[in-house]
């Protein structure tokens, strides 16, 4: 009898314990004794005493069990909590919409609007700064062209100046030179002012002839 209970087979293993070691084989069974009490009462002690051992490591294989099994649990409990409480956040994300969308659709599509009507003022601006640009440079060149005329103007008259003011002194001096002519021929003085009056108009008409040509 005591040979059949230290031989009976371990309790089968819990699936949730599967990564646990296994629990060592209980200890071999000690020959029977051949002869004498006294030795089959040892044996029978020893024997009780590795059964005793076998069943605390059991029950604490057991015991470790049970604490990974509720780890387990609590851990899957907490997975579970936060797995609902990412989902419902999820939700909340997919379901957020733009408070101002409406209004920034409409300042989207003026913005597009606006744009299709600048791009054709930006080509005007260009044709008129082009056009402007033409304009300037050519009324820079006649205003260039003016002032050489009015310098050359300028000019012509300060010749012009010096000439007719050169014409008036050789008179004066052709003048007093016919008087002197006049007087050592023995002109009277009232024949010598009728000569004198009609040569001076005729070299006034001849300067004033030059001076408007």
């Amino acid at each position: 009898m005591l040979q059949s209970q230290s031989q009976s087979p371990p309790p089968p293993p819990d699936p949730t314990t599967t990564h646990q070691p296994a629990p060592p084989p209980p200890p071999p069974t000690p020959p029977l004794p051949s002869s004498g009490g006294q030795s089959f009462s040892e044996e029978e002690e020893a024997s009780r005493s590795a059964l005793k051992e076998f069943r605390a490591k059991e029950d604490e294989i057991e015991r470790r069990r049970m604490e990974v099994r509720e780890r387990v649990q609590a851990r899957l409990g907490r997975v579970e909590e936060e797995s609902k409480r990412l989902a419902l956040i999820r939700e909340e994300l997919e379901a957020l919409g733009d408070p101002l969308k409406k209004e920034v659709s409409q300042v989207r599509k003026k913005i597009d609007a606006v744009s299709k009507e600048l791009k054709p003022l930006g080509v005007a601006v260009q044709k008129k700064e082009k056009e402007y640009r033409d304009v300037l440079d050519l009324f820079n060149e006649k205003n260039k062209e003016k002032v050489q005329l009015i310098n050359r103007l300028v000019e012509l008259v300060g010749e012009s100046e010096t000439l007719r003011i050169k014409k008036l002194e050789e008179l004066s001096k052709s003048l007093e030179s016919t008087h002197k002519l006049f007087y050592a021929s023995g002109i009277s003085d009232g024949d010598c002012c009728l000569v004198e009056a009609g040569g001076i108009l005729g070299h006034l008409n001849l300067a004033l002839l030059n001076g408007s040509c």
